[in-house]
């Protein structure tokens, strides 16, 4: 049914800020709390955190007037000769699409930051975090990323030791950007293994119904059906 009319004393709820001050409780008895995680932060949602923590560091490492960074992706080799490109849409429209970084989640990372790269003896160091940086994405970017990638159309099979895409940054003063982003996207590799290796048993496939003396299951379109896939129920996540 239709809703009431809010009336003057009704206000609809606050949504809330999307971190709040203060440590994350344990959610399950005996687990201990995320201690310096600002409560409301998803370290898996925050682009600031989805890297390797000596990436975290790099920048401070890169030759003074460094200006754009191209990366490149391939597939070195392996058990085939052709690699079936697969799955960097997704991780684009996850991860990387918008307003990927905020204030909020600068803050948790650096909180996070602080505590595994402190050492019991001499501390922290606060060059660390490139937090200067981040803070420069959202006040010049707002927060959308100044990246640049190209990659061939997904599903196309070519040849190992091809590039398969390529990231760069767009703007000078991010060029360590680029390979910061590479911790995440080389999960691409997980889906483009997943769909090389079935489409190689679909070619055993047709190759045996060829050799058995059955090719009208071919002619009839039935080949691509014969492999069944029951693999969602065995892996360790949804991405897997």
């Amino acid at each position: 049914g239709a809703r009431p009319a809010e009336t003057a004393d009704e206000k609809p709820a606050e949504p809330p800020a999307p971190c709040d001050d203060g440590p994350i409780e344990p959610q399950i008895e005996g687990m201990t709390p995320k201690r310096g995680l600002p409560a409301g932060c998803d370290p898996f949602d925050n682009i600031v955190m989805l890297t390797d923590s000596y990436k975290v560091t790099h920048h401070l490492q890169y030759p003074p007037g460094t200006e754009t960074i191209y990366s490149y992706f391939e597939c070195r080799g392996g058990a085939y000769e052709e690699v079936c490109f697969f799955g960097l849409q997704y991780f684009i429209k996850t991860y990387l699409v918008g307003r990927r970084v905020t204030q909020e989640g600068i803050d948790a990372a650096e909180a996070y930051f602080k505590e595994h790269f402190s050492h019991p003896k001499y501390g922290y160091n606060d060059k660390l975090f490139n937090r200067k940086a981040w803070e420069y994405i959202v006040d010049v970017h707002d927060g959308r990323l100044p990246i640049s990638i190209k990659a061939v159309p997904e599903g196309t099979v070519l040849p190992y030791k091809n590039v398969l895409f390529t990231m760069e940054n767009t703007d000078k003063e991010c060029y360590w950007l680029t390979n910061y982003l590479e911790t995440l996207l080389v999960q691409v590799w997980y889906p483009t293994t997943v769909c090389t290796q079935s489409r190689e048993q679909k070619k055993v496939i047709e190759r045996y119904l060829k050799e058995t003396g059955t090719p009208d299951v071919i002619e009839n379109g039935l080949h691509l059906f014969k492999l069944h896939d029951f693999g969602f129920r065995g892996v360790s996540s949804v991405e897997s």
